[in-house]
């Protein structure tokens, strides 16, 4: 990975996460958790 894409990706990421805060009052954090916590469940579950 370059630096310019690495910096890209990482503004996109910020920039996903200021929307969220701005119109969704921050939520995207904790449904994001919930949903890796599900993954890895349903991953372990496999294992």
């Amino acid at each position: 990975m370059t630096n310019r894409l690495a910096i890209i990706l990482g503004f996109l990421v910020v920039a996903l996460f200021v929307t969220d805060w701005a119109f969704f009052d921050g939520t995207l954090p904790v449904f994001l958790g919930a949903k890796i916590a599900d993954l890895i469940e349903y991953i372990a579950f496999w294992r």
